[in-house]
């Protein structure tokens, strides 16, 4: 089995970071741009797009801030996998970002942050934040 390799990316976002943590970290915010649906058991998370569904543990979390999920295996357990997404807010600008910390194979690389861009902008679009 190949390890994956851990990376983030950034991305500005007109928001209020109050606004954009519904949206990361509610399975209906979820479900509105990252997959088809999300459902949620106390800390248990499935996401589910097209045919396909993974299951996260809601690992940690900071309201208005960061929300972390583990990817979890087909028997249920932790992986040592996970995503997260940070909330940033410039002091002095008052910008805000999010930032997300993923893993993907070192081949898949490329494509995983394209994935990202893309879930981003249907993120951006739900908010109206162009």
């Amino acid at each position: 089995m190949s390890v994956k390799v851990k990376y983030e990316l950034e991305f500005p976002i007109q928001s209020s970071p109050q606004l954009l943590y519904q949206y990361i970290s509610t399975p209906s915010g979820l479900s509105e741009w990252f997959a088809d649906n999300v459902n949620s058991r106390g800390e248990f998370f499935t996401f589910i797009w097209d045919d396909s569904e993974e299951k996260a543990k809601l690992a940690s979390k900071k309201t208005g801030e960061r929300i972390k999920f583990k990817w979890l295996d087909e028997d249920g357990n932790e992986t040592d996998y996970f995503f997260e997404m940070k909330i940033m807010e410039d002091e002095i600008t008052k910008d805000v970002s999010i930032v997300v910390s993923d893993f993907a194979h070192s081949d898949e690389l490329e494509e995983s942050k394209l994935l990202w861009e893309n879930q981003i902008s249907d993120l951006k679009h739900v908010l109206g934040s162009v």
